[in-house]
This record gives structure tokens, sequence and C-alpha cells, in this order.
């Protein structure tokens, strides 16, 4: 009966699934990894430009 009881209890998140959540995040930044390099380095160029506008 207890062994029902603990499956069945859903209060909060537990620590399978805030590992679940890290591992995911991780994977996808390495997936995209050129990709965010590629967006960061051109929204830096943008803001170099446009300080000198200043």
């Amino acid at each position: 009966m207890k062994v029902k009881e603990f499956l069945s209890e859903e209060n909060g998140m537990g620590t399978v699934e805030v590992i679940l959540i890290i591992v995911v995040l991780i994977s996808l930044v390495l997936i995209f990894k050129n990709q965010i390099t590629q967006i960061v380095n051109n929204i830096f160029k943008k803001i170099k430009s446009e300080s000198g506008k200043v």
C-alpha cells in the first residue's frame, strides 16, 4: 500500500525530473552550439557598430 502512495504522490519536482531537464538543456546547447555562437557573435557585432553612432 505504501508503494502505491509513493508512486501516486506528486508534490513538487523530484531529483530525477530536475536531472532530466538539465540533461535535455545541455544536449540542446551542444547540438545547437554553432548556431548559438553565430547568433551571439552577430548580436555583439551589432552592439559594437551601433555604439559607435552614440
